[in-house]
Order: structure tokens, then C-alpha cells, then sequence
């Protein structure tokens, strides 16, 4: 495998041993970026001579063994709304004003200070209101494995980057389940923390960020880094010294819930519920007691979040000008002008199923050590739709197994645990219980390392 396939501990021993510069792995990543990006759009303000510069500069540290960082001359990748110093932060869409960003977001400058190398951003879709790569300012993303299926989103460039091996770093967000869902449909890692874990600006009712990689330990050493904290998130949980050095956990004993039906939303298909079942009795033949869950969420539930982020997203487009506001994606605009005659009442309502939401999650899950559920219940769909519905008024039946976890504050991650027939990957989601994120780790690297699932060779770009 090319350096741009190796994973960050690979590439980091490899600088120590002086048997991979990272110059090498850079331009590695570079070339990799240049085959692959014409066919799914990924990145956004790809800047590969910085990029090179950056590790000429970490090359020169290495050579001194003197590295400023757990990360020096990694390259790595940002969502789009993470902000970066002196660059826009569109977060998806032409409406926004393409103000420069006076500083570096948390993640983003936790990466730098530990010698990243952020080569570029990726794409989302607007405001990050959908589980797609259809964006009004980017070019529309697409699935490394299957071109004309969808990453999933919102952090749509992000899981596509880390399917088509641009290096192995890349931080989303997730707030209903955007750093899970591309996850699960692009085949690859994405974890969810616990909310307030790793600081995010601004931050906001069950939004956090999370490290998008393809194995777990990459997680794991991401978490190490953006874990540090940062007084500008006001929700941001007390820094406290965690071991992400992470081995694979003892399964033997472990309680382990199933929950195949979310209670609401689309059902599983036969091939997702397959997979998901295979994975649980990974776990049981290797000791875990796995008992089902009852499903918990229900429609009035998810309809009251929906009806409140609606709500917020009209008063957004309601401060920009006729012409910001016709630039909207039609699929965000038509979703959240259906707020226009919500009474207060109806909106204070809707924004009340949150602690519902949080109470039923803790309920459902609190005797289980971890609960395995679909990250999806359904593989990716088209490219160029905007929601697995496409109805602006029905826009998250994909989001049920996902949404609660981000109003319950557990932490949970998406990892692959097969492929449809067609050749799609399958996401399952482990759910851990609050803090309890070094620990959910060391069940999925275990899990990795007993998974019975076919594993696939990572897609390749078309031949020329």
C-alpha cells in the first residue's frame, strides 16, 4: 500500500525510524488527491503547496527528531464549518457572506499545534441540514465506492475523503448523526463523542466533533489531540487525562444491548438487519451477553426536534437578503419555510422532546455496557438526492437509530460490518454510555479485530 493508505501510527513510525519522510507522505496523499477528486468532489480549498511546505518544514523537525506534536506532518483534512484562520467558512452554502475566519476553530488548532498537516477542508451540504453530499456552494460529493450513490453527510466530503484514502486524518460534526452517517455509507470510522468532549465554537444543543478515519486506533489517536481543551466552549467537559492509547477490550462478560428497531423513521432493510445480526453474534461468540433492546424513539419525538430545527433555520434564512435567501438549497428553503406557521406554543413543544429524547436514550440503554444498532437503515441512495425521502417535509427517516445518542450526550461509533449486494457498505453503531468514549473504542477495536464480515480492498479511482 502507497504512504496516502497508511494509517497516521504507521506514517508517524515510519517518520521516527526516518524510513518515510513526510514530504513523502504528503506528496503521496497529493497524488492520490489529484486521481480521485474530479469524480466525488471532497475537498474544498485543497492547498496542496502549502501542503508541501508544511512538511518540508516537519521533515526538517523529524530529521532532528525534535517533532512539536503527537501529529507532526500527519495530513489531515477539516469539515468546512470548522472555521480556519483567514479563510471563509461557507458552511455549505451560497448564501453565506465569505467572511474570512479571524481564527482557528478548536479542532482545527488543536490539530496544528500538534503538527497536522491541514491540506484541505471538506464539502457539506447546506448549514449542514442534510445526510447528503447536494450542497448550493459545493460541487455535489459522491461515494468513493459506488459514483453515482451519496457519502451521506453532513460531513459529506469528509467520509469520502476517508474512503478514497486522502491521507488518513479527517474531523467532522456530527448533530443528528453527520459524522456517523457518511461514516457507515462511505465504510469507514466516525465517532461521535461524548457531547462536550472535544470543544467545538460555536457550540450548540447535541453538536459536537469527532475524528473520521478508517480503523479505530486512528480514532483513538485523534481523540488524544482534540480532546484538549479550549476555553471558548462554554459546554466543553473538564479536561481530564485519558488513556487513547487503546487496546482491544476483553468481550467475555460484556452486556451488550440489540436494538434493530428505532421506533420510529424507516425500518432496517433485510440486508442492513442482516448485517447488524451477524455483528452481535461476533459478540456473543466472543463471550458478550447480547440481549435485545426495546425500541424507544418515537415519531413524536423526532417531529418535535425537526419542527424546532426548523424553526431555526427560518429565523437564519429570514436575516438574509431576497437574493442570499433564493441562493439556498430548494430542499432547505422549502424545509424551513414550512415553519412560518408554527405558533410558539407548537415550537416550545417541539423543542421539549429533546429531554424527552435524552430521558428515553438513558432508559433504553443504561444496564448495557454498550448497545449495537444499525448506523442507518439503509445503504447510501443516489448522489444527487438530498435526503434518503426527498420530502423537504419528511426529511430524517434515516436518523433514528442516530439522533437520540446526540441528545443523550453518549458516545457512539459508526464502523463497517459488511456490504450490500450491490456492493455498498454497511455501518454499525455502537452506543456507549456518557464519558465513557475510551472505552467504547476498545469494544470497537475489538470488534475490528474479530469482525466475520467481508472487508473489502478500498475503491479506486476510475481508469483514464
Amino acid at each position: 500500500m502507497k504512504p496516502f493508505g497508511w494509517s497516521a501510527l504507521k506514517l508517524l513510525s515510519a517518520y521516527r525510524s526516518k524510513t518515510l519522510s513526510p514530504v513523502e507522505a504528503m506528496a503521496s496523499v497529493i497524488g492520490r488527491v489529484e486521481a480521485f477528486e474530479p469524480h466525488i468532489a471532497a475537498t474544498w480549498l485543497y492547498a496542496p503547496e502549502r501542503a508541501l511546505k508544511a512538511a518540508r518544514a516537519s521533515e526538517a523537525r523529524w530529521m532532528r527528531a525534535e517533532p512539536i506534536g503527537p501529529l507532526d506532518g500527519v495530513p489531515a483534512t477539516v469539515k468546512d464549518n470548522i472555521a480556519t484562520e483567514g479563510e471563509p467558512t461557507p458552511v455549505g452554502t451560497a448564501a453565506s457572506d465569505m467572511t474570512p475566519a479571524r481564527a482557528d476553530a478548536p479542532p482545527a488548532a488543536r490539530l496544528r499545534e500538534a503538527g497536522a498537516i491541514l491540506f484541505a477542508k471538506t464539502t457539506m451540504p447546506d448549514y449542514g441540514m442534510l445526510s447528503s453530499g447536494l450542497s448550493s456552494h459545493h460541487a455535489l460529493a459522491r461515494n468513493p465506492w459506488k459514483l453515482d450513490c451519496n457519502p451521506g453527510g453532513s460531513s459529506s466530503g469528509a467520509g469520502a475523503a476517508a474512503a478514497a484514502q486522502y491521507g488518513p486524518l479527517h474531523v467532522g460534526t456530527d448533530i443528528g448523526g453527520s459524522i456517523r452517517l457518511p461514516a457507515g455509507w462511505c465504510g469507514v470510522v466516525g465517532l461521535k463523542p461524548t457531547a462536550g468532549r472535544v470543544p467545538i465554537d460555536p457550540p450548540y444543543i447535541g453538536r459536537v466533533a469527532g475524528p473520521i478515519t478508517r480503523d479505530v486506533a486512528d480514532a483513538a489517536l485523534m481523540m488524544a489531540t482534540l480532546a484538549l481543551p479550549d476555553a471558548r466552549d462554554y459546554t466543553s467537559l473538564e479536561a481530564r487525562a485519558l488513556d487513547w492509547a487503546i487496546r482491544p477490550a476483553s468481550l467475555m462478560g460484556l452486556t451488550v444491548g440489540l436494538l434493530t428497531e428505532a421506533g420510529c423513521g424507516a425500518p432496517p432493510s433485510d440486508e442492513v438487519r442482516a448485517a447488524v445480526e451477524r455483528a452481535a453474534r461476533d459478540f456473543a461468540a466472543a463471550g458478550a451477553r447480547v440481549e435485545a433492546v426495546a425500541p424507544f424513539l418515537t415519531q413524536e419525538m423526532l417531529d418535535g426536534l425537526d419542527h424546532f430545527w426548523r424553526t431555526r433555520a427560518l429565523i437564519d434564512l429570514d436575516l438574509l437578503s431576497p437574493d442570499k435567501r433564493a441562493a439556498v438549497l430548494p430542499f432547505i428553503r422549502e424545509w424551513a419555510e414550512s415553519a412560518d406557521g408554527f405558533s410558539g406554543q407548537h415550537v416550545f413543544r417541539g423543542f421539549s422532546q429533546i429531554p424527552a429524547m435524552q430521558q428515553a436514550a438513558a432508559r433504553a440503554t443504561e444496564r448495557f455496557d454498550v448497545v449495537l444498532t444499525p448506523t442507518a437503515p439503509m445503504t447510501a441512495f443516489p448522489a444527487e438526492w438530498a435526503s434518503p425521502s426527498r420530502d423537504p417535509l419528511d426529511p430524517f427517516p434515516h436518523i433514528g437509530f442516530t439522533v437520540a445518542f446526540n441528545m443523550s450526550g453518549q458516545p457512539a461509533l459508526s464502523i463497517p460490518c459488511g456490504f450490500s449486494g450491490e456492493g455498498l457498505p454497511i455501518g454499525l453503531q455502537i452506543v456507549g454510555r456518557r464519558f465513557d468514549d475510551v472505552r467504547l473504542l476498545s469494544v470497537a477495536r475489538a470488534y475490528e479485530a474479530i469482525r466475520s464480515a467481508e472487508i473489502r480492498p478500498w475503491p479506486e479511482p476510475p481508469s483514464v
